[in-house]
């Protein structure tokens, strides 16, 4: 995906051969300070211009770094670099405000344009250019340029610490561990952190899994060198100590070879009898070939798309222009609108382009029975709709059929779509991965039995986007989106993140570009979708099958004999 990958889009391409796959560390300095009572939490916005539009569309977005006007962030944009063509980048740089998609939420912080040609091209390795803000220096952007390697290893390892320096007044420290690998001018880019442990001077860090490509782009003798820091609330860490080591050394296992001296320099040069500021051991580490979301679809996975539709009567009546389920002649409800964004992206992946769809909050005829699970189409045994516009088609007719009622209730549905996966699921195998749009308006009724569902549902080839269309307040949707604390049933937490929430108002209007709003939509609700795959089978150790042979064309049957003419 955009920002995490080889991208979606590349503006003026026509299926051509990149000269290179290049990857973009950057890092700013001198920000504006945007926070009152601390600092600014910056994010930078990467976008590519159109050859033939000169339109700029979003192209991937950093990491949020919390509290720091210098930040150096651990995402990367991986682009396709063609030397033949100009391609205009620009970085927009954000202080974030709050979990919202829309960059009108958020404090603008400078901007800066270039070629990826100038990046590329830049004698020293590290390009600067500042950021302006109408035409005014408001500190620097930093882009290192790197060309990958085609590595498909990923490192699994772990490590501890012991006996680290004490940094805090009231407690001990809170360490984490800062992953830089060394470049060319001898500089160091980071390209990974640990999780911080609060209060230890003896930390467990959790298993990392890291692409060999990010470590040291397939130079395993390229040196990293690991900082252990005290994580302070404020963003200005403090500094415990530093050693290098290697990949290729790493790999030769736990052993004293790979026990490490934290280094403090400042406490080295002030005393003769300093020995370090504690230790770090390698517990564990093993190699492992990455699987990409590419291998698994050219494997013959394929993306099950489901659709639910909320029918409850918050929606309003929908022979009214004001009902979110209003079908105009000639303008797409949202409803319309997000169907479309997400199912023309989806569908590619569908070899047989049939969709179950389903409503809730509804009463059917004939009798006027409320249900919270029912075919869009009124067929419970076949309630496949064909290709979007078979969906689009269902939708239409049934809104005509039903009223309107409720409650808002989303476990029947994520159940009914648990059932369909675990069909066609073993323990070491599934042919299907299966995503749930569901789009609503409102507070969702049985949020209790929303979470078990989900719980349940993390353990099976799912994911479930949801969009909130309308003007209510969603804020019990971010809790089932589970980025920052994981969905828990009766104490059980979701093994995995497979919900991801948007409320589709952050796009509506963005431009007034109605397929703009929609592109944008489908890269935020489907952005998660590729992780949360591979993701899931890494952890039942589902490797995909291989890709059918490369078609070649039978050899032409031979000329007929003169006997055979006559």
């Amino acid at each position: 995906m955009p920002g995490s990958g080889a991208p979606a889009w590349n503006p003026g391409v026509n299926n051509r051969d990149p000269a290179s796959i290049i990857e973009l560390t950057i890092s700013c300095r001198n920000l504006i300070d945007a926070d009152v009572f601390s600092k600014s939490d910056p994010m930078v916005v990467m976008y590519m211009q159109g050859i033939a539009t000169k339109e700029w569309r979003e192209f991937g977005r950093t990491e949020t770094i919390d509290n720091t006007l210098n930040p150096d962030f651990v995402k990367k944009f991986v682009v396709n670099y063609f030397f033949e063509e100009r391609q205009n980048v620009r970085f927009d740089v954000y202080d974030v405000d709050s979990k919202s998609a829309d960059l009108t939420q958020h404090d603008f912080l400078g901007s800066a344009s270039c070629s990826l040609g100038e990046i590329v091209g830049h004698q020293g390795s590290i390009f600067k250019r500042p950021l302006a803000i109408n035409n005014r220096q408001k500190g620097f952007i930093l882009i290192k340029p790197e060309e990958l390697d085609s590595s498909k290893d990923a490192v699994i390892m772990q490590f501890n610490g012991r006996k680290l320096d004490k940094k805090d007044f009231f407690g001990k420290s809170d360490p984490f561990m800062v992953f830089e690998r060394c470049n060319e001018d001898n500089s160091y880019s980071v390209c990974h952190k640990t999780e911080t442990i609060k209060n230890t001077l003896n930390p467990n860090w959790k298993h990392i899994r890291v692409p060999a490509r990010v470590l040291c782009n397939g130079d395993y003798d390229r040196t990293l060198k690991l900082t252990v820091y005290d994580w302070n609330k404020n963003g200005s860490h403090s500094l415990i100590g530093s050693f290098t080591t290697s990949l290729n050394q790493l790999l030769r296992g736990p052993s004293a070879e790979n026990v490490y001296h934290c280094i403090n320099p400042t406490k080295k040069a002030k005393s003769k009898s300093y020995k370090h500021s504690g230790i770090i051991n390698l517990l564990q580490i093993r190699l492992e070939k990455e699987h990409s979301f590419v291998d698994y679809i050219r494997g013959g996975l394929e993306l099950s798309f489901v659709v639910a539709i909320d029918f409850t009567g918050s929606n309003g009546d929908p022979t009214h222009p004001q009902s979110l389920h209003y079908i105009h002649p000639q303008i797409p409800n949202q409803y319309t609108l997000a169907i479309q964004a997400v199912g023309n992206i989806v569908q590619d992946y569908d070899t047989d382009k049939l969709f179950p769809t389903y409503g809730f909050g509804a009463r059917l005829p004939p009798d006027g029975r409320v249900s919270h699970c029912f075919a869009v189409n009124f067929n419970p045994s076949q309630p496949d709709c064909l290709g979007v516009e078979g969906i689009l088609q269902a939708y239409q007719s049934c809104i005509r059929s039903v009223r309107l009622y409720g409650p808002t209730n989303f476990a029947p549905i994520i159940n009914t779509v648990a059932a369909m996966a675990s069909e066609n699921y073993t323990p070491n195998s599934t042919s299907n991965y299966y995503i749930l749009l569901m789009i609503t308006d409102g507070v969702i009724s049985d949020m209790e039995a929303t979470k078990a569902a989900i719980v349940a549902a993390a353990r099976l080839p799912v994911s479930i986007i949801i969009v909130g269309v309308g003007g209510a307040e969603f804020d019990a949707m971010e809790e089932l989106d589970g980025d920052e604390v994981r969905v828990s049933s009766r104490g059980v937490y979701a093994e995995r993140d497979i919900v991801q929430f948007v409320p589709f108002r952050d796009y509506v209007g963005q431009g007034h570009n109605q397929i703009l709003s929609q592109a944008r939509l489908a890269k935020d609700v489907l952005e998660e979708v590729p992780d949360q795959l591979v993701g899931f089978m890494k952890s039942r150790q589902i490797s995909p099958n291989a890709p059918p042979p490369a078609y070649t064309a039978s050899a032409p049957p031979p000329p007929p004999s003169n006997s055979e003419l006559y």
